[in-house]
C-alpha cells in the first residue's frame, strides 16, 4: 500500500479528542469581575451579540477597488487586541487597506480604537500617532519588543511594514528606520516570538507574492466572468524574514543565517510552538495552493525545514492546499499542539494532529473541519466561548473567487461565518448563524478574540472587506466559572509561547501563551479557560520560554491572575509528556 494512501485512512480512523481543561498556577491574584449567573444558552440560542454603532468603534475597512481586480485587495484586512495605556481594557487596532490606482493614491487609515469600558471605545489614533504614511494595509502584531514593559505594534503592509514603539504616554513612535524591520515587500502575518530563550522578542514576518500593480494580468472566473486571479499566475512565491532582536532596539535580519531563504511560498499564516518537545519555539507557515512549511528550532540560531517529513506540509492525498489562516492548539489537550489551518472552498479547513513531534491531516464527520467545504476561511480561532470547559471554534469567512451562487448579489464574494460548538472527545457540532441572532453574510478577513469587557467571556471582533469591523458581545458564557491568567517574565514583561497546565477538579487544561496567531491578527494575550460547573481552585503549572518549569496556586475561579517567573514553585514533573 502507498505510503500517502495509508495515511488517508489513518486520518478518517483518528477522531480527536476535545479541547478540556488543564491545572496548576502561580498565585497573584487581581481583579474579581462579574458574579456567575444564569444558565448556558442552548446551541440553538444567540451566543453574541452584535455592538451597534453608538460603541464608538466606527471604522470602516476600504480596498480602494477600481475594477482592476487588484490581487491585494482580496486578502487585506486584520484586527488586533492591544492594552496600549495599561488600565486594564483591550483596546482595538484596525486595519486598512488604502489605495492602488496610480491615479489616486492614498495611504491607509488604520485606526486605534481605546477601550472605555461599558462597550464605548474612542478614536485615538492622530492622538497616539499611528499613522502610516503610506502603503497598503494587510495585517498587525502586538508584542514588548524593548522591553519597557509597554506593548508595541507592527503593521504588515504591501510596500513596506512600520514599528510603532508605544511610549508609554498614550502615544506612539514610528521606529521603523532605526529597527531595521520595513521589509519592502508584501507581508501578511506576523509574530513576535522569542526563538533564541535571550528574553527579547524577535520578529518573524511571513509574506505573500512578489507583486506590483505592473504586473497584474486579467483573469476570469465563473461564468467567464473578469475574477482576481490565483497567487500560482503569478510564479512568484516569497520567503518570510525573520528578524533577531538585538536587545538595544534594533533588530537584525537573519533570514538566510537562520535557513530560512532555503524555501519560498506564498504565505499567508504563522504560527509559533515547541511542535517538538525539544524545549526550542520552532515557526510554521501557512502558505495559499504551496507545500506549508514547519521550521523546526535547531538551538544554534538554525532552523530546518520539515514539513513534508513530519507530515504537515500536504494534506493526506500529497496534495497542497489553499493555507490562510493557522493556529496552534492542543486539541487532544495532552501537551502537544496541533495545528489547524483556514483553506479555500472545496478544500475544508485542515487539522494536522501532532502524534509526538509528527503531524496525522485528520478527517472526522464530527470534527472541527466539519462543513467547512462550503466556505473560504480566514481568520480563525479556538477558545472556550460558552465556558464549559471545551473549546469551541470560530471561522471567518469570504470567497476569494466569484461562485455560481450568489447569496449576496450587492457582495458576490461575502459568505456566513460559522461557529463550532466544542462537544468533547474532538467532536463538534456548528451552531446555527454562527452564533448570532439573525445571519450574517461578509467577506470576513481578520479576527481577533479576547475578553473585551473583562466579565470572564471571550468576545470577538471581526473585519469585513471594504466593510465595518464588527465587536461581538459574549452571551454565551454565563452559568460556567472560568479563571484568567495573565503571564509576566522575571523582568514583568508579557512573555510568548510559555506553556500552562491547568488543573481544577478531575480536569486537565492546556494552554500556550501566544496571541499572534489566526489571519494577519493579534489576540487577547492572556491565557482564558473555562472551567464549566467546577468552581472550587485551580493549580497551575507553567514551562516558561526559557525552559524553567513552576508551580502556582491554589488560584481562585472567576477571577484574573497575574503570574510572574520567578514567584511560584518549582515543578517537578509536571511536563514529562
Amino acid at each position: 500500500m502507498k505510503p500517502r494512501l495509508l495515511l488517508a485512512i489513518l486520518a478518517l480512523m483518528v477522531a480527536p479528542a476535545g479541547c478540556r481543561r488543564s491545572s496548576e498556577v502561580p498565585a497573584g491574584v487581581a481583579q474579581p469581575t462579574n458574579p456567575v449567573v444564569a444558565i448556558l444558552p442552548d446551541a440553538g440560542a444567540a451566543w453574541f451579540e452584535v455592538v451597534d454603532s453608538t460603541s464608538g468603534l466606527d471604522f470602516r475597512h476600504s480596498t480602494g477597488k477600481t475594477g482592476r481586480f487588484h490581487l491585494p485587495e482580496m486578502e487585506t484586512g486584520g484586527v488586533g487586541l492591544i492594552d496600549y495605556d495599561g488600565d486594564g481594557w483591550l483596546d482595538v487596532i484596525c486595519i486598512d487597506g488604502g489605495s492602488l490606482d496610480p491615479a489616486k493614491p492614498a495611504p491607509p487609515r488604520h485606526r486605534l480604537y481605546r477601550n472605555l469600558g461599558g462597550w464605548k471605545f474612542a478614536d485615538v489614533t492622530e492622538k497616539a500617532g499611528f499613522v502610516c504614511p503610506d502603503g497598503y494595509g494587510m495585517g498587525c502584531t502586538v508584542g514588548d519588543f524593548d522591553g519597557d514593559g509597554w506593548p508595541d505594534i507592527y503593521v504588515t503592509q504591501l510596500g513596506g511594514n512600520h514599528l510603532f514603539r508605544n511610549n508609554g504616554d498614550g502615544t506612539f513612535s514610528d521606529v521603523t528606520a532605526r529597527a531595521g524591520v520595513a521589509v519592502n515587500s508584501w507581508s501578511t502575518s506576523a509574530a513576535f516570538v522569542d526563538y533564541d530563550g535571550d528574553g527579547h522578542l524577535d520578529l518573524m514576518v511571513v509574506n505573500y507574492v512578489r507583486w506590483s500593480p505592473s504586473v497584474e494580468m486579467e483573469c476570469s472566473g465563473s461564468g467567464g466572468r473578469r475574477d482576481y486571479c490565483s497567487p500560482l499566475n503569478y510564479h512568484a512565491p516569497a520567503p518570510a524574514v525573520l528578524f533577531h532582536n538585538r536587545g538595544d532596539g534594533t533588530f537584525e535580519d537573519v533570514t538566510t543565517a537562520a535557513g530560512l531563504s532555503k524555501a519560498y511560498g506564498n504565505g499567508l499564516g504563522i504560527a509559533t510552538g515547541d511542535f517538538d518537545h525539544d524545549g526550542r519555539v520552532d515557526l510554521y507557515v501557512a502558505n495559499d495552493a504551496m507545500p506549508n512549511q514547519l521550521w523546526l528550532n535547531q538551538g544554534n540560531g538554525r532552523f530546518v525545514e520539515d514539513a513534508a517529513l513530519r507530515g504537515c506540509a500536504l494534506n493526506a492525498l500529497g496534495v497542497p492546499r489553499a493555507g490562510m489562516g493557522v493556529v496552534a492548539v492542543d486539541l487532544l489537550q495532552r501537551g502537544w499542539l496541533d495545528l489547524f489551518v483556514t483553506h479555500l472552498a472545496g478544500e475544508g479547513n485542515g487539522l494536522f494532529l501532532n502524534q509526538g513531534g509528527n503531524f496525522l491531516d485528520s478527517v472526522t464527520p464530527d470534527g472541527p473541519m466539519a462543513g467547512s467545504t462550503a466556505h473560504t476561511g480566514f481568520g480563525v480561532a479556538f477558545a472556550d466561548f460558552d465556558n464549559d470547559g471545551e473549546c469551541d471554534l470560530y471561522v471567518s469567512n469570504g470567497r476569494v473567487r466569484l461562485g455560481v451562487d450568489q447569496p449576496d448579489p450587492a457582495e458576490p464574494y461575502a459568505e456566513a461565518s460559522t461557529l463550532h460548538r466544542g462537544l468533547g472527545r474532538g467532536r463538534f457540532a456548528e451552531v446555527p448563524r454562527a452564533g448570532l441572532a439573525s445571519p450574517r453574510l461578509a467577506v470576513a478577513r481578520g479576527l481577533a478574540a479576547g475578553d473585551l469587557d473583562n466579565d470572564g467571556a471571550i468576545d470577538l471582533v471581526v473585519a469585513e472587506r471594504d466593510g465595518p469591523v464588527r465587536l461581538l458581545r459574549n452571551r454565551a458564557a454565563t452559568g460556567h466559572h472560568w479563571v484568567e491568567l495573565r503571564l509576566l517574565d522575571a523582568a514583568g514583561h508579557e512573555t510568548r509561547n510559555a506553556i500552562v497546565r491547568f488543573e481544577s477538579g478531575a480536569t486537565t487544561h492546556w494552554r500556550q501563551d501566544q496571541p499572534n496567531q489566526g489571519y494577519c491578527s493579534s489576540n487577547d494575550p492572556r491565557i482564558h479557560v473555562g472551567l464549566g460547573t467546577v468552581g472550587e481552585a485551580g493549580h497551575a503549572w507553567i514551562r516558561w520560554s526559557d525552559g524553567k518549569s513552576e508551580d502556582f496556586g491554589p488560584l481562585a475561579t472567576d477571577r484574573l491572575h497575574v503570574l510572574r517567573a520567578g514567584t511560584g514553585r518549582p515543578a517537578v514533573g509536571a511536563f514529562n509528556w
